[in-house]
């Protein structure tokens, strides 16, 4: 139960990941390199602060505005200087890596002795429900501290999930989405569309840096490397949740990249579970992501031939 507990506070904590590949990849068909560098940068600008004596949600808030910025940047790279989209998301992740080292003192830093956001929700579960060691969940014992986690991270990821389906329901919101549809269409009536490509991307890196503020505090420590590989796990989350979903209107859409990273996560921890080797994690990343975006293909064309050997 521990396990599952564990994979489903990772699932949840990487689900504003895929949220900010949502809007990058499925609103403006941008290819956002950036992520792999922003999600570093909520790490490191959150475990530098809290290191340094700042309170853990005030470093968390920092750590969103720098990946609002990072995103931001990288819009105004495209936009402004006319840069290849991927171009310019390897140009901004490139200096991001550098900027990550400056900002931590260094590739590693330890948070094991210092509060953060999660020891601040255990302690405010323990209070609230006078819990206190292990509880009973399902048949199983399991350490309180890990419910209120897993409690609390949903909470969280509900909330960013929700505002940002609010949010594109409001006129900007709309004008962003239809920018992504059709930027000829939305600039004839008026919308300066590189605005909203730079806000659409910073957006999306903010809710990505903020993955990884809030992922460094559960891990323990925030390293220069732990980008590597976001990218894809963030899009693998939208592929899953879009191909379990029939509805594609925006709630569900939404609903459905979180959805996806939980069961991407359980994919994995089951994977290790049954013996894989943890080396072997980048691989099995990679055929889920193959079988996320084969499988639709391949349903869609088994309905079509159903329906012709009906007829």
């Amino acid at each position: 139960m521990s396990i599952l507990i564990g994979a489903l506070t990772m699932g949840l904590i990487l689900a504003l990941l895929s949220l900010g590949v949502f809007i990058s990849f499925r609103i403006f068909n941008f290819p956002d390199i950036t992520t792999e560098g922003s999600i570093t940068l909520g790490a490191s600008i959150s475990a530098a602060m809290i290191v340094t004596g700042y309170d853990p949600w005030i470093a968390t808030l920092a750590a969103l505005a720098g990946g609002f910025l990072a995103g931001a940047l990288t819009g105004i790279i495209h936009t402004r200087f006319a840069v290849n989209g991927l171009l310019s998301g390897i140009l901004v992740m490139t200096a991001l890596y550098s900027i990550n080292l400056h900002v931590m003192g260094k590739s590693n830093v330890p948070l094991m002795s210092d509060r953060a956001i999660i020891t601040g929700i255990e302690d405010f579960g323990k209070s609230l429900f006078s819990i206190s060691g292990d509880v009973s969940l399902l048949g199983s014992t399991v350490p309180a501290k890990d419910v209120f986690i897993l409690g609390s991270v949903f909470f969280i990821v509900v909330t960013f999930g929700f505002l940002l389906y609010l949010f594109l329901k409001t006129d900007m919101g709309t004008a962003m989405r239809a920018t992504g549809n059709n930027q000829q269409m939305i600039r004839a009536l008026g919308v300066n569309t590189n605005v909203m490509i730079i806000l659409g991307l910073a957006i999306s890196n903010a809710l990505i840096a903020l993955s990884g503020a809030v992922l460094a505090q559960y891990q323990g420590f925030s390293d220069v490397q732990m980008g590597i590989g976001m990218l894809v796990l963030g899009l693998a989350s939208v592929i899953i949740g879009e191909a379990l979903i029939s509805d594609k209107s925006l709630g569900y859409l939404i609903a459905g990249a979180i959805g996806g990273s939980l069961i991407f996560r359980l994919l994995v921890a089951m994977a290790l579970r049954i013996g894989l080797n943890p080396n072997d994690l980048k691989l099995i990343t990679a055929v889920f992501v193959f079988i996320a975006l084969v499988l639709p293909t391949v349903l869609k064309k088994y309905k079509k031939r159903g329906v012709q050997s009906k007829c």
